[in-house]
């Protein structure tokens, strides 16, 4: 179902929130993470690339009208960089949740470098 421009806003605030609490909790699991989709994903086939585009693009998004799209894709990446993520969050995952956790970090900062490939190269031919 399509949602509405409420409950988007509604995300990205709880996002925000849950940005802010992780470096506060002493134990995270998969479900602690405000993965960067529109929705709680339960595996990592649901981390695609246009779920993460219609995320980090949302003309919701409450830095749209601030930040260009191409500087919104990287505050994502700077979020999910393994090099941050895995010496500041991963060791704070669960055991039995850490490789799932690792994978989709992974994931989702491979289709955010993809993202940014991508506008920056339309930006060169559109731009």
């Amino acid at each position: 179902k399509q949602l509405t421009k409420e409950e988007v806003i509604r995300i990205f605030e709880e996002h925000e929130r849950r940005w802010a609490r992780l470096g506060t909790l002493e134990v995270l699991s998969w479900y602690a993470f405000p993965w960067p989709i529109l929705k709680t994903p339960e595996s990592l086939e649901e981390l695609t690339m246009l779920a993460i585009e219609a995320y980090v693009l949302s003309k919701h998004h409450p830095d749209g009208d601030k930040k260009t799209s191409k500087d919104r894709i990287k505050d994502h990446i700077k979020r999910w960089h393994p090099d941050r993520f895995e010496t500041k969050l991963l060791p704070k995952v669960r055991e039995d949740d850490r490789e799932r956790v690792k994978e989709g970090a992974g994931v989702v900062a491979r289709n955010l470098n993809d993202l940014l490939r991508r506008q920056s190269s339309s930006n060169a031919l559109f731009g």
